[in-house]
C-alpha cells in the first residue's frame, strides 16, 4: 500500500497500516522541509524526525542523483520515498501500478485530486482514499474516479485482483470534529455521525457503594483505574489491567470496581441534515430586528390606540371602524379640530394627539434599529451581555470550522476567537450568527472579551500547540475549574501537558486530542475496503464503528449475536435492514439495535459493529500472523 502526504496524518496512517494490519507500506513524503514555508508549533514534528532518520540512512548509503526519488528502508518494513512533487515517475517508483490501495492525504485538495487522476489512469483497479476538505467536490470526485475505473476495467468496481477499485473521500476535519466537540461538553455524549447515523456514547462515573452500574444499550469500555488520579496517565496503550478496557464482557464489567464506564446511551436514526443556511443567513428573523424593550414599547402604543378607538366608539356611538379611523387621524394630527363637539370627543382628541407625539420617537427608534440590524447582519456579531455557560472556540481553520458546525447542530452557544481576518471559518460563523472576537488569543483582554470567566468550556484547536497551551494556561488562571480541550500534534507533548494540568487542577476536566490520531483509523479502514462510520476516543485509545457484510467473515457468519461477540476485539451493535429483501422476516428499513442474543447472522446481513483497531484488523484477516508464508 502507498501513502502520500506532507503532515502528521501520513505518518500516523502508515504506522496504523503497518502495525495494526501488517501491511507493506511505501510512504511518499516531500523532499525537504527547507523549501516549505515555516510551520508554527509542532504540527510536523513526527514528519521531521522520521525524515531526519531517513536522510541519515540515505547519506550513509550515498543516496541517488539530484532530483530523483530517494528510497530508504527504515525499520519495521516501511519504505520511504522523498520526492519534490508527485509525478508519474514517482508513482512508478512507489509501485502504484502493483499496489492494492493508495492514500493521498496532502493538506491541499488540488494536489490530492491531481494525483488521484494520475493514479487512476496508471492503475484502474487500485483502491483510492483521498483527503478532501470540500465535501461537495469530494462527492463528484468519487463518482468521476469510480466511473473511470469501471470503464477502464469493464467491470463495476473490478475485483480481479481481490481489491475493489473504489474511491473513498474522507476529511480528517469531519472525522475528528464530533469527538472534539463532544469532549468539550459536560454530560454530553461523544458523537459519531455519518450518513444520517448518529451514535452517542457517554462517560459515567464509578457506581457508589451498593449501586449497580447502568450498562445502557451496551458497555463500550471500562475507563482506566487511574482515571480518578490527577497524575494518572490518560489511558495510553500498554498499561495492562490498569488501562482502559475496550468492549469488555459482562463478567469484566461486573468485577470492575472503582472504574468509570463508557456506555452507548442513545442511538437514533437521523434524517438528512438541514441546509446550511437554514436558521441563519443575511436576512435576520423579524424578532431580531428590534430589541426587546422596543418591541414592548411598540406593543404599548398599539394598546393605547386600540383603547382610544374603543373609548371614541363608546362616547360618540359611531361605527367601530369609523371610530378607529378617526382615532388614527387624530393620532397623526391630520383631522380638523373637534370644535363644537361634545366634551368627551374633545378630550379623546387631545389624548390621541398626545399619544401621537409619543409614537413618533418610538417609530424613529424602530426604523434606526432595523437599519442597524440589517447593516450588521453581514458582519461579525459580538458576545451579548450576560452570556454564560457557552463554549469558547479558539481557531476557525479547517478543524475549528467543522467543530463550530457540530456545536451549533447540538444547539450549544459558542463564542469564537480568531486571529486571521481572512480565516475560512468566518463566513460560517457569520452565516450561523455566532459571535466572533478577532484578535490574538495570547494578547491580554481577548479571552476576557469572549466571556471566558463565565464560559463552560474552552476548546483550543488552532494550528499552533504553543498558542493552544498558552491560552489554556491563561484561562485556567482565570477559571481554575474550567473544562479545557487541547488540540496537540505531538503525542509525548500531549501526554506531558495532560498529566501536568491534571495534577495542577485535579477538579477540572482536561483532555488533549490529536486530529491525526482520531482520523488515521478511519483512513486505514477505508484503505482496507471497509466503511468506517467514525471513531470515539476512550482516553488515549480509539474505538471504531464500522459497517460490513457478514459474508466472508467466519468469525461472524452463522453465529448468534452472543457467539459473535469477542471481548476486547469487536461487538455487533445493529443490523442494517435498509437493503434487505421485502420477503425477509425483518421488514423495517434502517437500523435495528435491539437484536436478541439468539439472532443468527447470515452471509447477506450487513451489520454495524464496534471494534478495536486490532480487532477490526483480525476481522479483515490482515493480521501479520495470518499472512505468514505469503
Amino acid at each position: 500500500m502507498v501513502v502520500c502526504g506532507d503532515d502528521a496524518l501520513a505518518h500516523r496512517l502508515a504506522a496504523e497500516l503497518r502495525s495494526v494490519y501488517g501491511e507493506q507500506i511505501t510512504l511518499v513524503v516531500p523532499l525537504s522541509e527547507t523549501t516549505r514555508p515555516p510551520v508554527v508549533g509542532r504540527a510536523r514534528a513526527a514528519s521531521v524526525a522520521l525524515r531526519d532518520r531517513v536522510n541519515a540512512a540515505v547519506a550513509r548509503a550515498n543516496g541517488t542523483a539530484n532530483g530523483a526519488p530517494v528510497a530508504a528502508e527504515p525499520p519495521r518494513g516501511e519504505r520511504v520515498l522523498e520526492v519534490a512533487e508527485l509525478t508519474e515517475a514517482v508513482f512508478a517508483e512507489a509501485g502504484v501500478e502493483r499496489a492494492a490501495a493508495l492514500a493521498l492525504v496532502y493538506d491541499d485538495d488540488e494536489t490530492n485530486i491531481r494525483a488521484a487522476l494520475t493514479a487512476r489512469r496508471l492503475n484502474p483497479r487500485i483502491r483510492l482514499v483521498l483527503r478532501l476538505y470540500n465535501r461537495r467536490l469530494g462527492q463528484h470526485i468519487e463518482e468521476l474516479l469510480d466511473q473511470a475505473a469501471a470503464l477502464a476495467t469493464g467491470e463495476e468496481g473490478g475485483t480481479g485482483t481481490g481489491f475493489d477499485a473504489s474511491t473513498t473521500v474522507l476529511s480528517d476535519a469531519d472525522t475528528a470534529a464530533p469527538a472534539l466537540a463532544a469532549t468539550a461538553l459536560a454530560g454530553t455524549s461523544k458523537v459519531v455521525q455519518t450518513d444520517g447515523l448518529l451514535l452517542r456514547a457517554v462517560e459515567r462515573p464509578p457506581p457508589g457503594p451498593g449501586q449497580v452500574a447502568d450498562p445502557g444499550l451496551a458497555t463500550l469500555a471500562l475507563l482506566s483505574a487511574t482515571s480518578s488520579d490527577p497524575a494518572g496517565a490518560d489511558g495510553s496503550e500498554g498499561m495492562g489491567e490498569q488501562g482502559p478496557r475496550l468492549l469488555p464482557d459482562a463478567a469484566a464489567v461486573a468485577s470492575a470496581t472503582g472504574r468509570g464506564t463508557v456506555v452507548l446511551e442513545q442511538v437514533s436514526y437521523a434524517g438528512p441534515q438541514l441546509p446550511g443556511g437554514r436558521g441563519g443567513g443575511v436576512v435576520p428573523a423579524f424578532s431580531s430586528l428590534f430589541s426587546r424593550r422596543l418591541r414592548w414599547s411598540l406593543a404599548g402604543m398599539v394598546a393605547c390606540v386600540i383603547a382610544l378607538a374603543i373609548a371614541l366608539w363608546v362616547v360618540t356611538k359611531v361605527h367601530p371602524v369609523t371610530a378607529f379611523y378617526l382615532t388614527l387621524l387624530d393620532l397623526f394630527a391630520i383631522d380638523d379640530p373637534a370644535i363644537g363637539a361634545p366634551l368627551g370627543r374633545q378630550i379623546l382628541q387631545l389624548l390621541s394627539g398626545l399619544v401621537g407625539l409619543l409614537l413618533m420617537p418610538v417609530l424613529l427608534a424602530a426604523v434606526l434599529e432595523a437599519l442597524g440590524t440589517f447593516r450588521t447582519a453581514s458582519g461579525l456579531r459580538k458576545p451579548p451581555r450576560g452570556l454564560g455557560g457557552h463554549v469558547v472556540l479558539l481557531g476557525l481553520g479547517k478543524i475549528g470550522t467543522r467543530v463550530l458546525t457540530r456545536l451549533r447542530e447540538l444547539h450549544i452557544p459558542v463564542v469564537c476567537v480568531e486571529a486571521d481576518p481572512e480565516a475560512r471559518g468566518l463566513a460560517v460563523a457569520r452565516r450561523l450568527r455566532v459571535p466572533v472576537i478577532l484578535g490574538d488569543v495570547t494578547q491580554e483582554g481577548v479571552l476576557e472579551s469572549a466571556k471566558i470567566h463565565r464560559a463552560h468550556a474552552l476548546l483550543a484547536v488552532t494550528s499552533s500547540d504553543t498558542t493552544n497551551l498558552e491560552a489554556v494556561l491563561y484561562a485556567r488562571s482565570v477559571r481554575p475549574d474550567l473544562r479545557v480541550v487541547l488540540r496537540l500534534y505531538d503525542d509525548d507533548f500531549a501526554t506531558a501537558v495532560y498529566r501536568t494540568l491534571r495534577a495542577a487542577h485535579p477538579h477540572a476536566l482536561t483532555r488533549s486530542r490529536s486530529v491525526s490520531h482520531l482520523a488515521a483509523p478511519a483512513f486505514a479502514g477505508a484503505m482496507m475496503g471497509r466503511q468506517i462510520l467514525g471513531a470515539i476516543p476512550v482516553e488515549r485509545r480509539v474505538l471504531l464503528f464500522a459497517a460490513m457484510t457478514v459474508g466472508g467473515h467466519p468469525q461472524l457468519e452463522g453465529k448468534t449475536i452472543a457467539e459473535a461477540f469477542r471481548a476486547g476485539s469487536w461487538r455487533v451493535l445493529a443490523l442494517d435492514t435498509a437493503t434487505r429483501d421485502a420477503s425477509e422476516d425483518v421488514r423495517r428499513s434502517g437500523l435495528v439495535w435491539d437484536l436478541p442474543d439468539t439472532y443468527v447472522l447470515r452471509d447477506s446481513d450487513r451489520v454495524v459493529l464496534a471494534a478495536t483497531r486490532r480487532g477490526l484488523a483480525e476481522l479483515l484477516g490482515r493480521r501479520p500472523r495470518d499472512r505468514a508464508g505469503t
